[in-house]
């Protein structure tokens, strides 16, 4: 979805003028954390190589809670839209190379592109669509079930993301996750 919008401003000449050199291209190592828990989000990231995943910190215990891959967009959207602090860590797993827009261009980019700004109502959507089912899916499924979907839905994760962020994200312990693998 953000993909498609980047192209779209590049190609549109007089939005592209306007806001040429505010999507700034940089690449990070692994591990490295783009926004801390508690602190003001000022940025939002497209990812274009890579893998990032948000988390916070509960008891001293890292829960993770959602991962990004290529072609999406990643922020603290409440700390971002309003200005609060962010309630979770956003970090990457994998070397990346993510596009960002700051705040200020961001709000210049809504105003002056439509279609920007219906790009990012359905991010929005998006966004609330998959916290839903998260919820739901852990109130009514069991870990065998969410490993189960997650397969099903997100090949992804379970290639390219370390086992214990994977049990982090689905609720369990990495033992509880080994033996549900050694099950199957």
């Amino acid at each position: 979805m953000f993909v498609k919008l980047l192209k779209t401003i590049k190609e549109d000449q007089r939005i592209h003028e306007r806001f040429q050199g505010i999507l700034i291209e940089k690449r990070i190592p692994s591990r490295t954390v783009l926004l801390h828990e508690g602190d003001v989000s000022n940025e939002i990231y497209i990812v274009k190589e890579g893998c990032l995943r948000e988390w916070f910190n509960k008891d001293g215990k890292d829960i993770t809670f959602q991962f990004f891959f290529e072609g999406q967009p990643v922020a603290s959207i409440d700390s971002f839209i309003n200005q609060k602090p962010s309630l979770f860590t956003i970090e990457s797993i994998e070397p990346s190379t993510l596009i960002t827009i700051e705040r200020k261009e961001f709000n210049q980019l809504l105003v002056t592109s439509p279609d920007f700004k219906d790009s990012f109502q359905d991010f929005i959507f998006q966004r609330f669509s998959n916290y839903g089912q998260l919820f739901l899916s852990r109130i009514k499924d069991s870990p065998v079930e969410r490993y189960e979907d997650l397969i099903t839905t997100h090949p992804e994760i379970i290639k390219r993301i370390p086992q214990h962020y994977i049990a982090s994200y689905l609720g369990i312990t990495s033992v509880s996750l080994s033996r549900i693998r050694n099950r199957r």
